[in-house]
């Protein structure tokens, strides 16, 4: 056929868009509905609509296509479920600033002609990263895309909703919320960012009545004082013992509240009395609920004072913050600040600080559902992988508080209860009603709010698979295989999944949850824009093609470490897609449309070797993706490539195919050549898709798309066509021809001077299997001569080599000027002395340790390290030419 059925170098870019293409126009991607088939499923965690592919979305779709292509090829039915989700605060920031442009609110378009807005923006903008993940090679059967806000999903919401308040588990109350006073909505814990921030601590002191002596509280957040309903300390802190006053004096106010005593205050915090602002703070709630306090709400949704801040009314939060301190201070009553360091929590969108604040809003009653998927976990029902998860799932389920639903925005599932102001009936239901049932008033009002886009997520296994219909698709797929996600959603998301899935279809969502690393820089950071560390996936993909890319987020997908990124570690994944390309570049110079098999019994050692080691690699492959060890399996597939078909068999197998051992062992070795080149394509398709299909199409042994191929070796057959022994025996030629090599290399042999080799073999197997494959030997270590000796013939200028229990000995007489190469040892030993002795003193220097970055420290001892292994090779070396002088 010729190398020039390929090009002489890879170019990524047009032959993916080609075979992207190809495949959908195919239907490659498409899953039935029912079929004989095994099923396999995976539903894709649904990027936001507004989002763009990020180095986690990268890593995350590439696991899944892995898992989704490697299964086609075992012959399953395969669905992977695509889809977007609406991303309510996000999507309605986006559109609102669009709308700040030409001087427009959403307040004064009202709210249907605003919605209508945003569905405009979104078939316009919306979804840019489903073509994104299609840039990927992602494998998704877009035909069945779905968005949480779609008609079908949205009657699914619906059906929960409704039935979730009929069973008493929704609820609407008064409760402590994460509030935005920016976007004007309630926020979910995951919305919540939080960052170390350069804070006060400030110590304030509350008079007991009639007295200037009182207890003083240290707190962060001096302007919530005003709703503050209760001073509380540790009924065992002996600061305390003493105490009989029961009410203190709440600066700024004329406002007594009582002392209360509760074993939860800390009594190493601050002075051990502690500030209790039911209205403002998670923890301060619970205590108000325990001690039956007032929830007195001091700060408005929009960010300013509220009432009860007296003559601080109207002021924003911060402002009032300080001019409280400074009439604090002038009374008297702030005795001190501290500098502190501290967490404060920022809405993730506008990064406005989160003010905790009482509210009411609609509520899940999670505990009861809760304790089923946590249950399920416990029984091994789904897995959670690493296992070291399943410890902070079950801490959070455990300790699980009422999921608050609704947020104060309009993009989103409107909550589907309506209201009768003439009789006060709460109407639940899932078609809209005209009237009040039991008044009969047409008067009735929607809930203004919208549902929590988690909500509608927590339904998507099953939601997107047609339900609160009966259809195939559930029947076939649901339970899903595995969900791949990361830890950050592994609460907010995925544990809504398993509640949901069990409440309502009976059965948990999927059976395995893999939990992958995080992507960071080179060094180990978390990228970030603002420290410029950001690696943008598809500018990578335009540079190194998406293949290079897949591979290296593959290669360092380890179970519990982080991948650590940087364009360098793709370049070196890219020569391996070259690699690939040109050593099939070579194969098909020695194929036609001829017959490409081979008969067993004419197979030679290295022949037989090669298919031993693509059966042992393809089960290793297979044990790597089925075990979600995605490095091993690509470190397994990369190790057989590289080293052992390009380096070690396409070598040993030149002379066949350029028939200088005659006609038959040509046609044996370019089977056995085809062969294994197209084992390495179907194994290597999940991980590097695109240049796979390229080259199966060109091979003429092959026919139609890679994807429609068959694994190598099914489950029963790995292990027959595996063969110890000859792996041992090639390894042991392997192991002889590379300590040849090594003398060569050490003694500075250039490779094109043809040396003599003398092999002494104490164990006759090693002997007959030197003297069957002694042309290999000669071929690959680029010999002279290679001939059997005694130990009386050794010859006095000769370099040693063991391998196992036989020695191999080269001449050197003739071949190097002894004077001359150790004249040459000796000056590269020198140089390298003195490097050696520099490196040491920057690592004795106690300043350099101390103030250079870790990697950089980490990098000068790795070069102290290899700089004394040199020293060692060069004196070995200058050791063993000084006996032969």
């Amino acid at each position: 056929m010729g190398s020039d059925a390929l090009d002489k170098g890879y170019e990524p870019s047009g032959i993916e868009e080609k075979w992207y293409k190809y495949w959908l126009d195919k239907g490659f991607f498409k899953a039935e509905d029912s079929s004989e088939k095994p099923g396999f499923s995976i539903v894709i965690p649904p990027p936001n609509v507004t989002g763009v592919l990020h180095m986690g979305h990268a890593l995350n779709n590439v696991i899944q296509d892995i898992m989704c292509r490697y299964r086609r090829l075992l012959g399953y039915n395969v669905l992977w479920m695509p889809g977007t989700d609406h991303a309510g605060i996000a999507t309605q920031n986006v559109v609102e600033r669009d709308l700040a442009v030409k001087g427009q609110t959403r307040d004064m378009l009202g709210r249907e002609a605003f919605i209508d807005q945003v569905w405009k923006w979104r078939e316009k903008s919306g979804g840019a990263i489903i073509n994104q993940l299609k840039r990927l090679g992602a494998s998704c059967d877009w035909d069945r895309e779905r968005f949480t806000m779609d008609e079908g999903l949205s009657d699914a919401v619906r059906k929960v909703f409704v039935r979730l308040y009929k069973e008493g588990l929704i609820y609407e109350g008064q409760y402590i919320i994460n509030w935005c006073p920016r976007c004007r909505t309630a926020l979910a814990d995951l919305e919540v960012e939080y960052e170390e921030k350069d804070s006060y601590l400030y110590y304030i002191r509350y008079p007991f009545k009639g007295k200037k002596k009182g207890l003083t509280v240290a707190t962060t957040r001096p302007e919530t004082l005003f709703g503050d309903t209760a001073v509380a300390v540790n009924p065992n802190d002996e600061r305390f013992a003493d105490l009989t006053e029961t009410e203190v004096l709440l600066p700024l106010t004329d406002r007594m509240i009582p002392i209360i005593r509760d074993d939860y205050v800390d009594t190493g915090f601050g002075t051990g009395a502690l500030k209790v602002t039911p209205a403002h703070d998670p923890n301060d709630f619970h205590l108000g609920e325990k001690h039956n306090l007032e929830k007195l709400k001091v700060i408005a949704d929009d960010g300013t004072m509220l009432e009860g801040a007296g003559p601080f009314k109207g002021l924003d939060r911060f402002e009032c913050r300080k001019q409280a301190l400074e009439k604090l201070s002038e009374l008297g009553l702030l005795e001190k600040k501290e500098p502190l360091k501290h967490s404060v929590g920022n809405c993730y969108r506008c990064h406005t600080d989160v003010e905790p604040s009482i509210s009411k809003q609609w509520f899940v009653k999670v505990a009861p559902l809760a304790q089923k998927a946590s249950e399920a976990v416990r029984s091994g029902r789904t897995k959670i992988i690493p296992d070291t998860w399943s410890k902070t799932y079950f801490e959070w389920m455990d300790n699980i508080r009422d999921w608050c639903i609704s947020r104060q925005i309009w993009w989103g599932h409107r909550i589907p209860v309506w209201k009768c102001p003439g009789c006060g009936e709460v109407i639940v239901e899932e078609t809209d009603p005209e009237s009040c049932p039991s008044c009969g008033s047409k008067e009735i009002v929607q809930e203004t709010d919208v549902l929590d886009t988690w909500f509608s997520s927590a339904l998507w296994p099953f939601s997107t698979m047609g339900w609160p219909k009966d259809t195939d698709l559930l029947k076939t797929f649901y339970p899903t295989n595995v969900l791949v996600t990361g830890f950050d959603i592994l609460f907010f998301w995925v544990a809504r999944m398993m509640m949901m899935g069990i409440h309502f279809m009976d059965e948990v969502p999927f059976d395995d949850v893999y939990i992958h690393a995080l992507v960071r820089d080179e060094h180990g950071k978390k990228m970030s824009k603002s420290k410029g560390n950001v690696i943008d996936p598809l500018k990578v993909i335009d540079q190194y093609g998406a293949d290079a890319f897949r591979f290296t987020l593959a290669a360092f997908a380890a179970q519990g470490r982080d991948v650590k990124m940087s364009e360098s570690r793709v370049e070196g994944y890219r020569h391996f897609v070259n690699k690939l390309w040109n050593a099939s570049r070579f194969a098909l110079m020695h194929m036609d449309e001829e017959s490409l098999g081979f008969e067993q019994d004419k197979l030679s050692l290295p022949e037989k070797w090669i298919l031993s080691r693509s059966a042992a690699t393809a089960l290793a492959v297979k044990q790597g993706i089925e075990t979600y060890r995605f490095n091993e399996a690509a470190s397994a597939a990369y190790q057989f490539v590289w080293h052992e078909f390009c380096d070690w068999y396409i070598e040993t197998a030149k002379p066949s195919l350029y028939e200088k051992e005659g006609r038959a062992r040509k046609e044996t070795s370019r089977g056995v050549l085809a062969k294994v080149l197209e084992d390495i394509l179907v194994m290597l398709h999940p991980f590097m898709p695109f240049v796979t299909e390229e080259i199966y199409h060109i091979l003429p042994s092959t026919t139609g798309s890679v994807m429609a191929a068959s694994f190598p070796y099914d489950e029963e057959s790995f292990e027959l066509h595996r063969d110890q022994k000859v792996e041992q025996d090639m390894g042991f030629l392997f192991d002889l021809i590379s300590g040849i090599r090594n003398i060569r290399s050490e003694m500075n042999i250039q490779p094109s001077t043809k040396i003599k080799v003398l092999a002494h073999a104490d164990d006759e197997k090693e002997k007959i299997i030197l003297a069957e494959n002694k042309a290999i030997i000669v071929n690959l270590a680029s010999l002279e001569s290679f001939y059997f000796c005694d130990t009386d013939s050794i010859p006095s200028s000769s370099a040693a080599s063991v391998t196992s229990a036989t020695t191999c000995y080269v001449s050197l007489e003739g071949v190097i000027d002894f004077q001359k190469e150790t004249k040459r040892l000796e000056k590269e030993k020198e140089k390298n002395t003195k490097e050696l002795i520099g490196v040491q003193k920057r690592l004795n220097n106690e300043s350099f340790l101390d103030k250079a970055p870790e990697e950089v420290i980490k990098k000068v001892k790795t070069l102290h390290r290899e700089l004394e292994e040199k020293n060692e090779k060069l004196q070995a070396s200058l050791d063993r030419i000084r006996k032969m002088q």
